[in-house]
């Protein structure tokens, strides 16, 4: 049985791994996210925001399979995108990083992690959901469409530290 919870530094070696598993992928041509090995996402991405008491993990039969972080820091590219809703920052909850590990793919794990985002923004009063992904990344932007994010917005930046991303604001507004 799936359980999505706030992660340990136990968790820290298995979700770097998902996150190599998926730059793995990129560099074997096998996917497109447009993340790049030893720049975005790191160890110390993962070690930082479990320092920040912002990391979740979704483990399974005792194995980590999904990593993300969920805050409500809006990066500084949020500033110029054009949101449908203009939402006070105390209100709105952001999800980071999302990645299930290729290798456990297709069984819904990262839809179930979205909705633990959602159920988690509204019991923190967040009815407001933002978040993004690489406009390369289509089959996150299909999930993430497929379960009520708009696109509002495609933002030309460097997005930590990755130059030539063309960055894809998604919102949701819960009710």
């Amino acid at each position: 049985m799936a359980n999505i919870r706030k992660a340990t530094a136990e968790d820290i070696a298995q979700a770097v791994r998902i996150y190599e598993h998926v730059l793995d992928n990129e560099e074997a041509g096998k996917s497109t996210v447009g993340w790049k090995r030893g720049i975005y996402p790191t160890a110390a991405t993962v070690e930082n925001a479990l320092k920040e008491d912002e990391f979740f993990v979704l483990e399974d039969e005792g194995e980590i399979v999904v990593a993300a972080v969920i805050n409500q820091k809006q990066g500084a590219e949020y500033a110029h995108a054009r949101w449908k809703t203009d939402a006070p920052p105390e209100k709105v909850m952001v999800l980071h990083t999302l990645a299930v590990d290729p290798a456990k793919g297709g069984h819904g794990y990262g839809t179930s992690f979205v909705n633990f985002y959602e159920e988690y923004a509204k019991q923190h009063g967040c009815p407001y959901l933002r978040m993004d992904t690489n406009a390369k990344n289509t089959p996150a932007r299909r999930l993430y469409n497929r379960l009520g994010y708009e696109e509002c917005d495609i933002v030309p930046c460097s997005f930590n530290g990755i130059d030539g991303v063309m960055l894809v604001c998604m919102e949701k507004v819960l009710k």
